[in-house]
């Protein structure tokens, strides 16, 4: 239970349209109905904010591992033939374990909405852990063949399962957690796992290879950035058990035990939200996935240069986007969510358009600069997204409406990312064209958020 009482007024009882169209708001009281103590909020968003940024460096050391470790060492037959094909066999399975996120937001968003948020947190940092540390101990292709690239798409697989089902757990127990005039900052929380997430595992990367060096590192050296996950998995386990199941939905069970199931009632009644949410989060997953693994890719192995120069770039983009990425909750709580987002994408299209000169330069100042202005329009594109996706479903559909859309927009955007920007590079010549391939990304994005009302964020997110 939730520490202190939790507050009812009786508008929450109100009744809802079945079906009703929540791309709209509904009528309700000016502030929320269900108050948590700020003991648990604190404890909530401290748990969400471990947990996301844990189950991220699970998911962001492969995907910054692929191009550089794995493609030589899983794919070696392919590898010696040749490097580029090899990378971008190795950047489809990253896009391969997208494919299966769906199917976790869909098992976890069911549980999630049945039985509570707080199960589905739990089992799936246990299980992205696990899955991480086994990677960690696989056996090359020199040791194991042709086996050992299965074992490694299987164990991607199943991190793209549990991947796919903890966001909406985060976002949803840290939204509606949260005081109404504040669910953009607190929906910054679990956002700031990518940017956390990115910056540990560039830490745990670049602290191995300076006390092994580059051929250690490459050699043996990156298990040990993949067995680091087993500690962070228990840290967040721990801090996570600890946390109270949400308060709406505490509510929510309460009103109604025999519930509808939300798969049905999602895909019947609130169709037209998941596909908006797909596309908007499309548009900033795609070019985020640049920064996270394209760009340090392409910067070592193409433009040669230094890799520990490259991981510290990364570094600073990532305290960058950290920052940019609270500010840019707290703006939308200000200003609206669907007004930041769109003056982000804006932004986006533009810089994404117009940094390829810098990236070219093979100069580490020029790169640095490049890599982070962009994580501030990624920022405004992706800091708001928890608040403004459980905005979007009504409470009795809000996990499976939230996760499936991130999940599906997960794989319209950053999944085969950083392998379509590899074939645009080898197929043209012209680093440029991947620039206009991210800007057209943005563009059904634009079109989703103009169909949201534009005071999206003054609803209550009581109404199940």
């Amino acid at each position: 239970m939730v520490h202190g009482r939790v507050s009812r007024s009786p508008a929450s009882e109100a009744p809802i349209t079945p079906g009703a169209d929540m791309s709209a708001p509904t009528a309700a009281p000016p502030q929320d109905n269900l108050l948590a103590s700020p003991r648990e909020r604190k404890k909530v968003l401290t748990g969400t904010l471990v947990g996301t940024t844990i189950e991220m460096y699970d998911f962001l050391i492969y995907a910054q591992a692929a191009g550089l470790v794995l493609a030589p060492l899983f794919l070696e037959p392919v590898s010696e033939e040749s490097p580029v094909l090899a990378r971008i066999i190795a950047w489809a399975s990253i896009g391969i374990s997208f494919l299966f996120r769906p199917l976790g937001a869909i098992v976890g968003g069911h549980v999630g909405d049945r039985y509570g948020r707080k199960m589905v947190l739990v089992f799936s940092l246990l299980g992205m852990g696990l899955a991480t540390m086994l990677i960690g101990v696989l056996p090359t292709y020199a040791t194991a063949g042709a086996i050992a690239p299965v074992l490694l798409i299987t164990l991607r697989i199943c991190q793209g399962i549990f991947a796919g089902s903890e966001w909406g757990g985060a976002a949803l127990m840290s939204v509606e957690h949260a005081p109404k005039e504040k669910r953009g900052l607190y929906g910054s929380f679990p956002q700031l796992g990518v940017p956390l997430g990115l910056f540990l595992a560039t830490s745990a990367s670049l602290s191995v290879l300076y006390f092994t060096g580059k051929d250690a590192y490459l050699e043996w050296g990156w298990r040990l950035v993949f067995l680091f996950s087993i500690v962070l998995v228990f840290v967040g386990y721990l801090i996570r058990r600890s946390v109270d199941e949400s308060p709406v939905f505490q509510a929510m069970k309460e009103d109604s035990a025999e519930r509808t199931a939300p798969l049905p009632d999602l895909f019947r009644n609130h169709w037209k939200p998941v596909i908006k949410a797909i596309f908007i989060f499309a548009g900033n997953n795609a070019c985020g996935y640049m920064v996270i693994a394209f760009f340090p890719s392409y910067a070592i192995k193409t433009l040669d240069m230094d890799q520990g120069n490259i991981m510290r770039a990364t570094l600073v983009a990532a305290v960058a986007w950290t920052i940019f990425t609270l500010w840019s909750g707290i703006l939308s709580d200000r200003f609206g969510r669907v007004q930041v987002f769109i003056v982000g994408f804006i932004l986006q299209a533009a810089w994404i358009l117009a940094l390829w000169p810098l990236i070219e330069a093979k100069d580490i100042w020029m790169y640095t600069i490049a890599v982070v202005v962009l994580t501030f329009p990624l920022a405004l594109t992706y800091g708001p997204t928890s608040s403004l996706f459980a905005e979007m479903f009504p409470a009795g559909v809000r996990f499976s409406g939230a996760s499936i859309g991130y999940a599906i927009g997960a794989i319209v955007g950053g999944a085969f990312a950083p392998m379509i920007a590899e074939i645009l590079v080898d197929g043209t010549g012209k680093v440029w064209t991947i620039g206009i391939y991210l800007a057209a990304m943005t563009v059904p994005a634009v079109i989703s958020l103009a169909l949201l009302p534009r005071n999206l964020h003054e609803r209550n997110l009581n109404h199940a």
